[in-house]
């Protein structure tokens, strides 16, 4: 079922055939995510659907399913934390055309009436991993070893001075 995805491809031909790509891409494969992750291991299942909807807005659907490998914060814990991107991306080629897309659509700039595919899955996988990764069911709260009731408390600095003011 792992299609190679070409490098770029002509958004208007696709939108045309209604063209669909289907298959996996390493984690491996995205030089941009990986800085993210504990690991490379593992790979993304995708799949890609070119199209018109009823408005005439060209589109692409993109679906994608991964297991990203990330370290907790609170933690330090090697975590998969899943992710499941259902996007529709509206086809435009100037940043203007953004407030004509319909609601539901993302924008998705096409310079040159070229994309590359790959390089889109890597965009919506790097907005979907958290700012501050936690581990589900991580402690919220930082767990001291040290008893407080054994530590020192610091003297009151202001102790010398009620000493003077019975005086």
């Amino acid at each position: 079922m792992s299609a190679a995805l070409p490098d770029r491809v002509d958004v208007a031909r696709q939108v045309q055939a209604r063209r669909i790509y289907e298959g996996t891409l390493p984690l491996a494969a995205m030089p941009r995510l990986r800085g993210a992750l504990a690991t490379t291991e593992g790979e993304v299942r995708y799949h890609l659907e070119f199209g018109k909807d009823g408005l005439g807005v060209s589109y692409l659907g993109l679906r994608a399913e991964v297991g990203l490998p990330l370290v907790c914060q609170r933690t330090l814990e090697v975590f998969v934390l899943p992710v499941s991107l259902d996007e529709r991306l509206g086809l435009i080629a100037d940043e203007r055309d953004e407030a004509a897309l319909p609601p539901g659509y993302e924008p998705l700039l096409v310079e040159d009436g070229v994309i590359d595919l790959a390089a889109v899955i890597e965009d919506e996988l790097i907005l979907a991993v958290p700012v501050v990764p936690t581990k589900p069911g991580a402690p919220l709260e930082w767990q001291d070893a040290v008893d407080e009731e054994s530590v020192e408390k610091p003297a009151n600095p202001f102790a010398v001075l009620a000493g003077l003011k019975k005086n």
